[in-house]
């Protein structure tokens, strides 16, 4: 059995191959993926976490499980606020054969999620993108989207301006045109793509600021009380989700259903339909599209197989390969 480190699921899991993963998975529908479960933990500082559960696999190939805490009495610390491991078992035996770094293998998923949606929805000339949060997740969505779009301007939005300039400064170490916003309002306001990925319970991104054209890309939010986008935002735009059943209880969606802003029938398609073209993504270069992610296990499973796959042909050299599990 194989445990494998970040550095190993980073190497195996180049973006372009990634976002293919996710699609080959959503398009064959080989996958079996069970609801997953979403439990509330008590946290030291009386605040609620939570505790995920996300199950999949094919049948006589692979099983996949992963486990993620969110602790949001993390934020401002060294320690993320969100942590997670995946098993991958053997789908002819049953036996465990790796433990994959399941932070790292969320933050590349989830990025190509978002990209693989960009690449449907957003315009064919954006040029200035948004990102809004400075955690982990940040400068990886950054190079995420950099692979479908070429950008000439990556601004860097965050609570934190010191946090913001170096999420801005990584992403110029990784040769984008990387600087920080200043002003959110004002970063939103000449955005062609903006992605979001903050643990907000409050929205962040007003509609009326939003140009015309404009592709959101909301990842942070996964609980009914977490809220990165005003009402504003979501009746200005054509509302994509990675997954309905998923997306559908996060606050950017849940709460103007709730209050009867939106209704179900307003979400135009999710992920595997855009992906296999039964819905056309983009109509036109004035629509304004959003992508609602909040994470779905067949994701990790096509991210997992990926680098299981890498891992049979030799395609990572041994020195990658982490280190052998007891």
């Amino acid at each position: 059995m194989l445990q494998l480190d970040a550095a190993a699921v980073r190497e195996a899991t180049p973006w372009d191959e990634l976002m293919a993963a996710v699609a080959e998975l959503l398009g064959d529908g080989a996958a079996h993926v069970p609801q997953r479960e979403i439990h509330d933990v008590g946290l030291p500082d009386g605040d609620t976490g939570s505790l995920l559960v996300m199950p999949a696999w094919i049948d006589r190939e692979l099983l996949g499980v992963k486990a993620v805490t969110y602790y949001p009495s993390n934020a401002g610390t060294d320690v993320p606020t969100i942590n997670a491991g995946y098993l991958l078992f053997d789908g002819q035996t049953g036996q465990l054969s790796a433990v994959l770094d399941g932070d790292e293998l969320t933050l590349r998923r989830t990025a190509a999620v978002s990209a693989l949606a960009a690449d449907r929805l957003a315009r064919s000339d954006a040029r200035r993108l948004l990102v809004v949060g400075t955690g982990n997740l940040a400068p990886n969505l950054a190079l995420a989207h950099a692979g479908v779009r070429d950008f000439e301007v990556v601004e860097v939005w965050g609570r934190n301006p010191r946090r913001a300039a170096a999420t801005a400064q990584q992403l110029a170490d990784h040769d984008l045109p990387a600087q920080p916003a200043t002003s959110l309002d004002d970063a939103v306001e000449r955005a062609d793509v903006i992605s979001c990925g903050t643990g907000s319970t409050s929205p962040l991104v007003r509609g009326d600021l939003l140009a015309p054209g404009t592709h959101v890309d909301l990842v942070g939010s996964f609980r009914a009380d977490m809220r990165e986008t005003d009402d504003a935002s979501v009746m200005a735009a054509t509302l994509f989700v990675d997954t309905v059943d998923g997306a559908v209880g996060a606050g950017d969606l849940a709460q103007p259903l709730d209050a009867g802003v939106i209704s179900a029938s307003d979400i135009a398609a999710d992920l595997a339909s855009l992906v296999a073209g039964r819905h056309q993504g983009r109509t036109s270069d004035d629509e304004i599209t959003l992508f609602k992610s909040v994470g779905f296990a067949l994701s990790d499973l096509a991210a997992a197989r990926l680098v299981h796959r890498r891992i049979s042909t030799g395609a990572l050299g041994a020195h990658n390969l982490g280190t052998p599990a007891s």
